[in-house]
């Protein structure tokens, strides 16, 4: 825990006793404290074998991170065999006829278009409170979070649940976040690490000459991404619905169609992972949750073109990226020739 991260969170915590920023310092406070020294772990013979390989993993995706110039200090050297598919249920929410996220002002981090709880019920309470307020919600299970790196944040359980391949690609997205955070930038700071944590996870297995895992985890990335494809043009249509017709049943109507043609398209694709968690995320479209995936998703093939003009260089990508969170624009400097 660097000295500043918890000097803010000791001047938080007087001040907000019962709302929501302290109900997410106790949630971070109970993490740390029910975390272990991974090396604690392995050294205890009750661990199970299939734990210890997982935890070998870690440290090797710890490693390629270093490789590709990313931020690793103590991150993910712990281990919190927390229970559930989630670590927070995070909340997104749209204004009425909208699909760009309402988003949440914090201190540090600026707006960001989430909000998340460590307590799930919390979480549906506030879904409840903005739907009273007509927003659309979206409700996201979160396995893994950052802290920037002002905490070293514990490997969990739910991360482990995800599969190999995914807690790769998990790993080094939320690496991305300790390398490069810009404050009111979420759509640049969620959409690089999404496509770095992507194409590293790829290369991670390749570069460990396993093949047949390289293979598979193209195959999830490139399917992950035809997913994604479907969920933006659905936005596209939405927000062009929105600007072109007012609020009425007719409108209704044709949002319906356009959903229902996006879900018969899904159910189209020829999926061979059939990752059933993912296809069930693809498959929640309302407005507030296309606004959500394209925060992550939007900027994916513009990303992909990019890495194409350093002839897949994704170290040099990385340096770019870190020279780019100078500039004014980020975003156009990353991708500029």
């Amino acid at each position: 825990m660097k000295p500043a991260a918890l000097f803010a969170l000791l001047l938080v915590l007087p001040v907000t006793s019962g709302c929501y920023l302290s109900h997410v310092a106790d949630g971070q406070l109970r993490l740390l404290r029910a975390s272990t020294p991974i090396e604690d772990v392995l050294a205890d013979p009750e661990t199970p074998e299939a734990l210890r390989e997982t935890l070998g993993l870690v440290e090797a995706a710890r490693d390629y991170a270093r490789e590709l110039g990313l931020e690793v200090g103590d991150q993910y050297t712990r281990y919190v065999a927390w229970e559930g598919d989630r670590v927070i249920t995070t909340v997104v929410a749209t204004e009425a006829s909208s699909v760009e996220p309402a988003g949440f002002w914090f201190p540090v981090v600026g707006t960001v278009p989430y909000k998340g709880f460590f307590d799930p019920e919390r979480a549906e309470r506030e879904a409840e409170r903005l739907r009273a307020r007509g927003m659309d919600v979206c409700l996201v299970p979160v396995a893994a979070y950052s802290t920037l790196g002002w905490f070293a944040d514990p490997l969990t359980g739910p991360m482990l649940r995800v599969g190999p391949g995914r807690l790769v690609e998990t790993l080094l997205h939320e690496l991305v976040h300790a390398t490069v955070y810009l404050p009111e930038h979420a759509d640049f700071n969620e959409g690089v690490a999404t496509f770095i944590g992507e194409e590293a996870s790829v290369r991670f297995w390749n570069d460990r000459g396993e093949t047949e895992a390289a293979r598979r985890r193209r195959l999830e990335v490139r399917e992950d991404r035809q997913l994604d494809a479907v969920r933006l043009s659905l936005r596209d249509q939405v927000a062009a619905l929105y600007e072109a017709l007012p609020e009425g049943p007719e409108r209704s109507r044709r949002r319906d169609e356009a959903e229902q043609a996006a879900r018969a398209e899904i159910a189209a694709l020829p999926l061979e992972t059939r990752d059933a968690a993912r296809l069930a995320e693809a498959l929640r479209l309302n407005d507030a949750c296309l606004a959500i995936a394209a925060t992550y998703t939007a900027d994916l093939p513009a990303y992909e073109q990019r890495l194409d003009t350093l002839e897949g260089d994704l170290p040099a990508f990385v340096t770019d990226l870190e020279e780019a969170s100078h500039a004014s624009d980020p975003r156009e400097a990353l991708l500029a020739p």
